[in-house]
């Protein structure tokens, strides 16, 4: 019994560990994201070998009816499509399903998830006790971890000795697509944007207290290349072109940049940021498309796809600071 209740602690452990460690790696763009993704995959691993003994106690507790029997096997259903759908994007044997990546069913299985865990573990609470907490335990929990480590090291290895698509991927995890080709630049939006059609003839920008025109705001020329690192799964370098937002705001002084999009969507930036974002009217040397931001979009350096709004109608320095905002996106 002690063994089934150490195992479902583990593996309630490991849960915490893969959720937390995917949502640090999902909000990075920068070197940070791979460490995170190291121990998220160790740990989804670890799941993966605690498997056989978490089945023979799931087959045990299905011979006896309970109340919400059908919930808990529905949480534990969708944490093997999160595993499946992680392990396909990983090795990119199945980077997309029909209209959806495998990332995303990854993610959205795992989410989904959640209020279950919560309801699973108050509904069937584990007693600890002392001997749960021994060195014997922690030695096995260390001996977990280490094979995890090592077979999620033997993975990688193999599929790159094999030529995997896996193999490609950059450090964030994300697939290359359209890199240098506007035209084959994936669209796509946080959550449930749907794509406006803007008429730039009669699209203004609102920033520091004035308009601009869209044929004002295509006057300037500030060009960087970046690379947007989407939460799809897949990254593009792009050679942009527009107006930094430094010369947009002047001198404006303020807690945050808050840059609002034409469906309400924004995101706030450190006023120090300005002059390193961009606000693109044109990449590869031709206009956006409405996919991807007509008339105007951010480009935000060394943020993933979320933070680079699109359809922007209003660039604002107030007082409030960066941070006074939802991790994620909520709208």
């Amino acid at each position: 019994m002690r063994l089934g209740a150490r195992t479902n602690l583990a593996l309630l452990v490991l849960l915490a560990v893969a959720f937390l460690t995917g949502w640090l790696a999902f909000a990075l763009a920068t070197a940070p994201s791979r460490w995170s993704l190291v121990l998220h995959a160790t740990s989804g691993v670890a799941i993966l070998l605690l498997l056989p003994w978490k089945s023979l106690i799931a087959r045990r507790g299905l011979k006896r009816p309970w109340k919400g029997r059908s919930v808990s096997v529905l949480f534990g259903g969708l944490i093997l499509v999160s595993l499946g759908a992680g392990l396909a994007h990983s090795t990119g044997l199945l980077v997309y399903a029909g209209p959806l990546s495998a990332i995303e069913v990854h993610v959205g299985a795992a989410l989904v998830a959640v209020p279950l865990a919560v309801w699973h573990v108050a509904r069937r609470r584990i007693r600890l006790r002392p001997a749960d907490l021994s060195r014997r335990t922690f030695l096995r929990g260390a001996v977990l971890a280490g094979g995890a480590a090592a077979a999620y090291g033997a993975t990688e290895l193999a599929v790159r000795a094999a030529g995997l698509p896996g193999s490609g991927r950059r450090f964030t995890g994300s697939y290359e697509a359209g890199s240098f080709e506007p035209a084959a630049m994936p669209v796509s939006s946080w959550m449930f944007d749907a794509i406006p059609q803007v008429d730039s003839t009669s699209w203004t920008l609102r920033v520091a207290g004035r308009e601009l025109s869209y044929d004002e705001l295509v006057a300037f020329d500030d060009r960087l290349t970046c690379t947007l690192d989407c939460t799809g799964g897949f990254y593009s370098t792009q050679d942009w072109a527009g107006v930094r937002l430094d010369r947009l705001l002047g001198g404006s002084h303020g807690g945050s940049i808050r840059v609002v999009s034409h469906t309400g969507y924004d995101r706030r930036f450190p006023v120090g940021e300005a002059g390193r974002l961009l606000l693109a009217t044109r990449f590869g040397g031709q206009t956006l498309d409405p996919g991807h931001g007509h008339p105007a979009r951010l480009v935000a350096p060394d943020r993933r796809g979320f933070w680079w709004v699109k359809w922007v109608v209003a660039v604002e320095v107030d007082d409030l600071p960066y941070w006074f905002q939802s991790p994620y996106p909520l709208q």
